[in-house]
């Protein structure tokens, strides 16, 4: 008869050859790549993963990799999007970036200016380069103009200027509701005509202070039942930025000249500043202002006063 002893030796190590059999499928393969990307598309099958690992050497076994996701609940937690791996790792360690979402990136900076339109921001994202000694090719490689411009046709106004970090993996979705929140956050519960106002403002005045009085008087025409007439609106309609004097006569319901009342929305992106003062108005005398050829606004009460700034600052 085969002695306990025996088999308890045989069992020992039978556990030991299988739990370094086990460690060794589970460790980083030799020939792991340095520099490697993987894209995980959503809605992809762990058995897709475990093989597409397995295909770029991520991985010794597929099978080892799918086992123990499973084994520890985190084949469906596995976060969808473009994993960079720079320095080899074990299934352990690997299981745990894709079920966190650690895709490997430095987040890229992107700051959005003030008063940029949709158009300008969408532009930007195109336009981002690459961190010195990082990426070559395209940073936001998920990022689609045309995409980003029909998701916000009726965001015009809501996509709050900041500077923002987002990984290069960020899709379009990923950017507007970043930017959109961020509002909600920074601008709380603006309305609609304070946000119009406020992109006018915004175009129109750089000046703080100048701006709320500026608010005043816009607010004011409106009360008045006056035309706002705000030049700023023009390279808005027209894509351009030099206005023309043809430009007033131009049949578009942004024309503050020939339609009175607001906007029917946003010219621009506002920052806090411009939506602060809409909110906030500047009560005073006056009900005609210009922006010289000086860098500063110009007051006056009467459209005669208005008339002699402009022969004083703009010629």
């Amino acid at each position: 008869m085969i002695s306990r002893a025996k088999i308890l030796i045989a069992a020992i190590v039978f556990f030991v050859l299988a739990g370094n059999f086990w460690l060794f499928f589970l460790s980083a393969p030799k020939n792991f790549p340095s520099g490697k990307t993987v894209v995980i598309e959503k809605g992809t099958g762990l058995a897709e993963i475990s093989g597409k690992l397995k295909k770029g050497e991520l991985v010794r076994s597929k099978y080892a990799f799918a086992l123990y996701a499973r084994a520890f609940n985190k084949s469906k937690k596995i976060k969808y999007g473009k994993y960079l791996f720079n320095e080899p790792v074990s299934v352990f360690a690997l299981v745990g970036r894709l079920a966190k979402g650690e895709f490997g990136f430095k987040p890229i900076k992107v700051t959005i200016t003030e008063g940029l339109t949709a158009k300008e921001i969408a532009e930007l994202f195109l336009a981002v380069k690459p961190p010195s000694g990082g990426l070559t090719a395209k940073i936001f490689e998920n990022f689609d103009k045309e995409e980003f411009l029909e998701k916000t046709k009726n965001l015009e106004g809501y996509l709050f200027p900041d500077t923002y970090l987002f990984l290069p993996g960020a899709e379009t979705d990923d950017v507007i509701r970043t930017m959109t929140d961020n509002f909600k956050k920074k601008a709380g519960d603006a309305t609609k005509d304070i946000v119009i106002m406020a992109s006018l403002i915004e175009k129109e005045v750089p000046d703080s202070g100048d701006r709320k009085i500026v608010s005043g008087i816009l607010w004011k025409r409106l009360k008045l039942g006056m035309a706002l007439q705000v030049d700023a609106v023009f390279p808005y309609i027209t894509g351009k930025r030099e206005v023309l004097l043809d430009d007033l006569k131009i049949d578009s319901p942004y024309n503050t000249y020939l339609h009175k009342g607001l906007p029917p929305g946003p010219i621009s992106n506002p920052g806090l500043d411009a939506i602060e003062a809409a909110r906030n108005p500047k009560e005073s005398p006056y009900l005609y202002y210009l922006s010289g050829q000086d860098g500063k606004t110009h007051f006056s009460k009467t459209y005669e006063e208005h008339l002699r700034n402009k022969e004083k600052y703009l010629r």
